[in-house]
């Protein structure tokens, strides 16, 4: 069996032995260039806002991510020493500065900010958590850095294929998963939820006035999906490579102008640079010797293999729930499912104390900020871990059941949740939750 899995794998690494061939290492510097510039930017930007103060010193509670409970937030002087260390660090990273120390600091600083409160989560801030680890293990830095010019790098002009080809495909798996989750009937067969955005967007100069039209929420979505499924495709093709990064700019800034969804855009136009080899570069030196490292293939083979395969089975991973994922939102996070629900909902908790025998309503608002509010009260999970938290606060063993309307892209609103089940006797845990109301299609 051993010298049959010997000459399955010997077979294995020929067929992608091109996977190993030197490829310039360009697409990889301009990425770095780009990153960093933009997480320079974002961490600005977020500064600048009082969002530091707004998200994690001024709420009483935290809605941390299940595993991930004993993740806490510094005092007020601690998050604003990690913000600048986030500045610092983006700039090191754009200028090749300490590269690989800069890059793995920059993902845990940068990973602890966003394990604080899943209120604001975001895919774009999934995506640079997951985009700075897989960061880390490239030589970045091989070129155009202050690592080569001071000597602590040797200057690369080339890398092995896979290197540039793994940053590609997760950027791909993105753009694809985000159109294969728009292959549903609310997105291509009622416009959802795109005629309830475009209608609150017909002031926009030059072309607000289309958004009246019903048509133009339907060419919208379907045009949508479209871009997202077949982008990556043309991005990596030569032939169209241009066409499709041209068309990925215009989509973007699109997006960003009629929707305001913070850097997503931008991220997005930066880091796709990396699908174009930029042979221009060519022309320019930093001088010293240029290297091609010996790479360790079995470790990367599998590396690779392992790190491709979460990416594209986690996404998959509301099939195993079962119901309309964007109702129950079990699954729903780190799925690239972008722009896809309009959602709003309202809740009250009603508390029990059976040794009083005292009943009392609450309502999250005391608790809780309007951000925050906002977020729990169309997401099961994080009802859940209030009503834990409530009961904690309250300090006794009692019994809290939640009274939860949402509405899901237009839908009338209508029960989230069985309010006769007692939240407290529920664990917090990964299993499905069947105390979560099926999504009743009649309106």
């Amino acid at each position: 069996m051993g010298i049959h899995f010997y000459f399955i794998m010997r077979g294995f690494g020929s067929k992608f032995a091109w996977l190993y061939v030197p490829h310039v290492i360009n697409p990889l510097i301009v990425l770095r260039v780009a990153f960093g510039l933009l997480m320079a930017i974002s961490t600005i930007r977020f500064m600048l806002k009082g969002w530091i103060r707004e998200f994690y010193v001024l709420p009483r509670f935290h809605f941390t991510y299940l595993g991930f409970g004993w993740v806490r937030p510094l005092p007020e002087w601690g998050l604003w020493l990690v913000f600048g260390g986030l500045l610092i660090l983006s700039l090191w990273i754009m200028l090749g500065f300490f590269y690989r120390p800069s890059m793995a600091l920059f993902f845990v600083l940068f990973t602890y900010i966003e394990l604080l409160d899943k209120t604001y989560y975001l895919n774009h801030y999934y995506f640079v958590s997951l985009f700075s680890f897989l960061l880390i293990w490239l030589p970045l830095n091989g070129r155009f850095s202050l690592d080569v010019y001071w000597g602590w790098a040797q200057e690369r002009h080339t890398v092995p294929a896979w290197m540039v080809w793994l940053v590609r495909v997760q950027l791909g798996l993105v753009y694809f998963f985000a159109g294969i989750a728009k292959i549903s009937g609310d997105w291509l067969l009622d416009a959802m939820p795109l005629k309830i955005w475009l209608r609150a967007r017909t002031g926009t100069p030059l072309i607000g006035g289309l958004f009246d039209f019903v048509w133009v929420a339907y060419v919208m979505s379907w045009a949508g999906m479209l871009f997202d499924t077949l982008v990556p495709f043309g991005l990596m093709w030569p032939k169209t490579g241009r066409w499709a990064y041209g068309v990925v700019v215009v989509f973007h800034l699109m997006t960003a102008v009629l929707f305001r969804i913070g850097m997503f855009p931008y991220v997005m136009i930066a880091c796709t640079l990396v699908f174009f080899d930029w042979p221009w570069l060519n022309l320019f030196s930093q001088g010293g010797r240029s290297s091609h490292a010996v790479i360790d293939r079995r470790c990367l083979r599998w590396f690779c293999l392992v790190f491709l395969s979460v990416q594209l089975v986690l996404p998959m991973r509301h099939h195993l729930y079962g119901g309309p994922v964007n109702w129950t939102e079990e699954g729903y996070r780190f799925a690239w499912r972008v722009m896809l629900v309009e959602k709003t909902g309202s809740a009250v908790f009603d508390v029990y104390d059976p040794q009083t025998a005292i009943a009392w309503r609450v309502y999250p608002r005391d608790y809780l900020t309007m951000a925050q509010e906002k977020q729990m009260a169309f997401q099961p999970d994080m009802i859940l871990q209030f009503a834990h938290y409530l009961e904690g606060e309250i300090g006794r063993d009692v019994e809290i059941r939640a009274e939860v309307y949402a509405s899901l892209n237009g839908r009338s609103s209508r029960l989230l949740l069985d309010p006769e089940v007692d939240l407290t006797a529920v664990p917090y845990d990964w299993r499905p939750r069947p105390w979560i109301l099926p999504l009743d299609e009649v309106d």
